[in-house]
């Protein structure tokens, strides 16, 4: 997609405006300690759900991603996910590519994909600025959906099908990233990585629809499992997301269940897994 750079600059040459940035949502994620919100079964205390009026019950989500064994559409900024959610009836196919917000630049991370073709005229894709503890990254995602019938309960596809289903709906963006049909080159020889059974729970916080998930990763070492403990909200206003990221930082802090982290849980299944 690099060759967008010449086409900008060759637009601006001929005095042709050029497609505005993506215009972003946000969604701020933080992470809680798992050892102060968990019980001995790894569900949320009693204390956490009653803090956020979230009921018992919780929504399954089974995740997971495709790439070669080194990486090569992660360390691109790409990641083709599949995931099956509790109570629908199909695969929900994400192609996510990353940027970083640097300096806090919002704004130049916007450009920046802005000159890789992902602008305002392209409604297929959106824009969100993921807000961690002090981290802050630019997400684009293209999302699609293909049949789970034949599949149970959260079920996934297995390596050889998973292939197929992302290479049959891959996105133009996608495929032809660096060179023609890159995406597809690297999809015929990835691999899984995963699958993470996710436990999400819906509640609300200040006015916010707030989600607490829990999600078994394999731990550093191999050999047994880390429960990583992620609780976001959305907003469409960059107001919003600041301030109130703050106050609920503030809170976890005041109820000692924060975990003064940046969350990085697709990091740490492309690194474990």
């Amino acid at each position: 997609m690099r060759f967008f750079t010449a086409v900008v600059a060759a637009t601006a040459a001929c005095g042709v405006q050029a497609a505005s940035n993506l215009v972003p949502d946000y969604e701020v994620k933080l992470l809680l300690n798992p050892t102060a919100v968990l019980d001995a079964n790894h569900k949320l205390v009693a204390t956490v759900l009653a803090q956020f009026s979230m009921p018992t019950t919780v929504t399954k989500m089974n995740v997971q991603f495709l790439d070669k064994n080194d990486k090569t559409i992660y360390n691109a900024g790409w990641s083709p996910r599949i995931r099956k959610t509790e109570g629908e009836d199909d695969f929900e196919l994400t192609y996510k590519k990353r940027y970083p917000v640097t300096g806090g630049s919002i704004d130049g991370a916007l450009s920046t994909a802005n000159v890789d073709g992902f602008d305002s005229s392209d409604t297929n894709y959106d824009a969100q600025i993921e807000w961690g503890y002090t981290a802050k990254t630019l997400s684009i995602s293209r999302k699609k959906s293909s049949s789970g019938s034949g599949y149970s309960g959260q079920d996934l596809p297995n390596q050889s099908d998973s292939r197929s289903i992302l290479i049959d709906e891959a996105p133009g963006k996608f495929e032809d990233w660096s060179s023609n049909n890159w995406g597809i080159t690297a999809l015929a020889s990835s691999r899984i990585y995963g699958p993470v059974l996710a436990k999400r729970s819906v509640g609300t916080w200040s006015g916010q629809e707030l989600y607490i998930e829990v999600w078994p990763i394999r731990d550093a070492a191999g050999t047994g499992i880390e429960y990583i403990v992620e609780a976001s909200f959305k907003t469409t206003s960059n107001t919003t997301a600041s301030s109130k990221h703050d106050d609920l930082v503030n809170l976890l802090t005041l109820k000692g269940w924060f975990l003064a982290q940046d969350s990085l849980k697709t990091q740490l299944i492309m690194d474990r897994y």
